[in-house]
């Protein structure tokens, strides 16, 4: 794949009249649906629950857009390497850009959902350089990777790293079983979680006060999945599961 190519995953197992993939060079598109022969597609998506021409997609420079042709339903493209992030495409939505090098197209099916994968270049980033002067920019999340509570986070972080789709969020309980070698209290674990809380992330309490009492985690995981500040990277700092 060139360096500007769009990559559609047509067929997990190719056949001479289903290829494995195809390419879309900026400026070219690709139809997608159930098919029909007034309505010829390029990616064939066999569920009766499919608009015969479902949506399309087109290859601009280091991206890509998609416009759903349906007339009354969503399209989801979610980020497999992400945690969680995603972008909803309403019906008659024409041209939404999609911001992931990575992604998975989903529309919904008779038992389910059905989907393909797109890959797309690696995107440009400006180049790290020095400071033209002035006073020196703080760091907004300033989190120690070789200190405990950052272990902790990663293991809050880690079921919504594993499965975007998931709302799960580990309990303390989990959290010393999931990292024994820490050999950390149910006390101390909750202290971690605290100051990651109050003191590292400045996550605010409900302001109705009527929050569960889980509020900490659920907004620890958001913020730090939001601002990848936890990527799946950092899923190697936890012990192998099952071990």
């Amino acid at each position: 794949m060139s360096h500007s190519t769009i990559l559609i995953q047509m067929a997990a197992a190719p056949t001479d009249a289903r290829p494995y993939s195809l390419e879309l060079a900026p400026g070219e598109q690709a139809f997608f649906g159930r098919g029909a022969p007034n309505a010829p597609v390029d990616l064939l998506l066999d569920d009766p629950a499919v608009s015969r021409r479902a949506g399309r997609i087109a290859a601009v420079a280091d991206y890509w857009m998609l416009s759903n042709l349906s007339t009354f339903k969503t399209y989801v493209v979610e980020n497999p390497e992400g945690g969680g992030e995603f972008v909803k495409v309403p019906p008659g939505r024409m041209g939404a850009p999609i911001p992931f090098e990575f992604s998975r197209v989903m529309l919904p099916a008779v038992d389910g959902t059905v989907s393909f994968l797109v890959f797309a270049p690696r995107h440009v980033h400006v180049p790290p350089g020095s400071a033209d002067g002035g006073a020196v920019t703080q760091v907004a999340y300033p989190l120690d990777q070789n200190a405990k509570y950052f272990r902790i986070l990663v293991a809050l972080c880690e079921p919504r790293l594993r499965d975007p789709s998931t709302s799960r969020i580990p309990t303390v309980p989990e959290i010393m079983e999931r990292l024994p070698d820490l050999g950390l209290s149910r006390t101390a674990i909750g202290f971690h979680i605290g100051y990651l809380a109050e003191k590292k992330l400045h996550v605010k309490s409900p302001q109705s006060g009527e929050g569960k009492a889980d509020w900490q985690r659920h907004a620890l995981v958001s913020l730090a999945l939001r601002f990848d500040l936890v990527t799946s990277d950092h899923l190697a700092l936890l012990p192998v599961p099952g071990r």
